[in-house]
């Protein structure tokens, strides 16, 4: 029961990767907050880990609006009485290089993915300075350390996840906040099934296979697999995780097997 008596509080918990953390964090003793703007998938993981025995709530919020950002975490303040993890998670993508990212493209994946970790941020660091502790775990990836193509955006943003994990590790360890980072290579979620589908839908099993080869082990990592990052950084075993960036990528930014 590593996270026994802990509020935890998971943007982007309504599927995928965040839905594992949620689930794998209340399986370990923790009360669970999902956050996140759909809410009849966030409802459905919260029914789910309700039936285990454990205490989870919805929260329904746009991370990246700042009223609503505010009030997610006061509503899990007055709901639970304190904020002891929270899981930047909450995200989105585009493809595209530099010139076919539309700049629509480009500021929607900014606003999530970058003002969504700022705002939460923001407003949990208050709230865990005044109890004395906290941990932050902010969702980056493999691509803010290497290339890939036709990724311009989603690659910019989660260098700046990066950038800003080091930044609040710097400025808040001296408050018992730990910040660290989690940076996963390709995840079987929902989200890249749906990209397959929309892209390769007439060799689904090829595209599969091909994402399977960039990995040194030849496999796909699963929502699960984060989520056992998640926990060791989330648990007290991580103390000494500061500014930690904790690459999970089945050995893509390690080497390459010609």
């Amino acid at each position: 029961m590593r996270m026994k008596d802990k509020v935890c509080v998971v943007t982007g918990g309504s599927s995928g990767i965040g839905e594992a953390i949620a689930r794998l964090f209340a399986k370990e003793g923790g009360q669970v907050a999902v956050v996140d703007v759909d809410e009849a998938n966030g409802q459905r993981v919260v029914d789910a880990i309700r039936s285990q025995g454990s205490e989870a709530i919805l929260v329904r919020a746009d991370v990246a609006d700042e009223a609503e950002a505010s009030q997610a975490l006061l509503g899990v303040t007055q709901h639970f009485g304190k904020v002891d993890v929270l899981v930047n998670n909450a995200g989105v993508s585009a493809v595209g290089d530099v010139a076919a990212c539309t700049p629509t493209d480009w500021d929607r994946v900014m606003r999530v993915n970058v003002r969504g970790v700022y705002l939460m941020s923001h407003f949990a660091v208050p709230i865990m300075r005044q109890q004395g502790s906290g941990t932050i775990i902010n969702m980056s990836s493999t691509i803010a350390v290497i290339g890939l193509q036709a990724r311009a955006a989603y690659a910019a943003s989660k260098g700046a996840v990066l950038a800003l994990t080091r930044a609040m590790a710097a400025d808040h360890s001296h408050e018992n906040i730990r910040v660290a980072a989690i940076l996963p290579g390709t995840v079987y979620t929902p989200f890249v099934e749906g990209y397959l589908k929309r892209h390769y839908a007439d060799d689904m099993e090829g595209a599969v296979e091909t994402l399977k080869r960039r990995q040194l082990n030849q496999e796909l990592m699963t929502p699960e697999d984060v989520a056992y990052a998640a926990l060791y950084l989330a648990s007290d075993e991580a103390r000494f995780a500061l500014g930690t960036a904790l690459i999970i990528d089945g050995g893509v930014s390690a080497a390459k097997v010609f």
